[in-house]
């Protein structure tokens, strides 16, 4: 593994609970992770860490086999090899785009070699001649550019980006996420990136992690965060969904077992948005709640005569007002199922398609 975490924590001093409890992940050379979660869970600590400015209290970080962090062992911040991007950039006012980016190169190359290396990242991001342009002369998109080109041009073992996108508008929040991910398949850089937003982890990560209160719930690809939660908390924190009680008759996975009469109804099953489909001759008849338009389709917030209630995406050509009364029918091709405990820790119990 180019990064590896091995059972880290970091505790901070006063507070009862550890910032990060016990993490295990692992990134393969060029795989870019990114770890999302609510507010506090734990996920810049995390970064500030694998960066050498959060001391561990427990457990080890490796980058490129070499540990950075261990039992006797904290390598200064200088000396990991890792470059990282902040949320406010951190580009020098006063210097224009050519000295920033050269600012974290090795004082031994000449002149020359230095003067190739930031045309060479520029060219990468995609700023090739802007080296005389002073900072406050480019957008925001551009100033995010330089300060992963600056990370870039070192060519650390490891780059951290810390939500490094949370300061520019929705639509280019999405545009340049795809493009950042570009800009480092072609550098061939491995990567950490921290974000509080699904559509950009989804864009942006191979493996994608999602923290809870300094746990890491699950690492996985997004597909399988979608689609095969490990926990309830992942079921229900990525996407839109609901839980519905659910009485479990059967499994239809290879070896599993039938459940008791009594275990039998201790379950819920997990029923995405996009599992409810609108069809005007479904006997089944769901009341509008709320709606809200996104584009192309509106996300409908859908109550059943029984009272429980449903998610539903559906064309914005289905333009249905609240209060109305429409059909709707499941269309279900993998129902996950978890035992009705509570909490964010309980685990699936049985997968099975529909």
């Amino acid at each position: 593994m180019h990064l590896e975490l091995r059972a880290l924590s970091v505790h901070y001093p006063g507070r009862p609970q550890p910032a990060v409890d016990g993490v295990s992940l692992g990134l393969r050379s060029g795989e870019i992770g990114v770890l999302i979660g609510p507010s506090g869970c734990g996920k810049t600590t995390l970064l500030r860490a694998v960066a050498g400015l959060e001391p561990a209290s427990a457990g080890a970080i490796l980058v490129s086999g070499r540990e950075v962090t261990g039992p006797g062992t904290q390598v200064p911040p200088e000396h990991r090899e890792v470059g990282m991007v902040f949320q406010d950039y951190a580009l020098f006012p006063h210097l224009d785009v050519a000295a920033n980016v050269a600012f974290g190169l090795a004082r031994g190359l000449d002149r020359a070699g230095r003067r190739d290396r930031v045309a060479e990242v520029l060219a990468l991001v995609g700023l090739a001649g802007s080296e005389r342009r002073m900072p406050h002369e480019l957008s925001g998109g551009q100033q995010q550019r330089v300060a992963l080109a600056r990370a870039l041009a070192p060519r650390p073992q490891l780059l951290l980006l810390d939500e490094p996108f949370s300061n520019l508008d929705v639509d280019l929040r999405e545009r340049l996420a795809h493009e950042v991910r570009g800009i480092l398949k072609s550098a061939q850089a491995t990567a950490l990136f921290v974000t509080h937003d699904q559509l950009e982890a989804f864009a942006i990560g191979d493996r994608i992690g999602v923290m809870h209160e300094g746990r890491l719930h699950q690492w996985d690809d997004a597909y399988s965060l979608y689609h095969r939660p490990a926990t309830r908390f992942v079921a229900d924190f990525i996407g839109h969904g609901v839980f519905a009680p659910a009485t479990l008759l059967g499994a239809l996975t290879q070896g599993a077992a039938l459940p008791d009469a009594a275990a039998a109804s201790a379950y819920e099953v997990l029923l995405r948005a996009d599992d409810i489909v609108h069809d005007d001759d479904a006997p089944l008849r769901a009341e509008i709640l709320r709606k809200a338009f996104r584009g192309a389709e509106f996300l409908y917030t859908l109550r059943l005569a029984s009272g429980e209630i449903l998610l539903a995406h559906v064309p914005s050509h289905h333009d249905h007002g609240v209060g109305e009364w429409i059909g709707i029918r499941a269309q279900v091709d993998h129902v996950v199922t978890f035992r009705r405990e509570g909490g964010a820790t309980a685990p699936p119990m049985v997968s099975f398609p529909a």
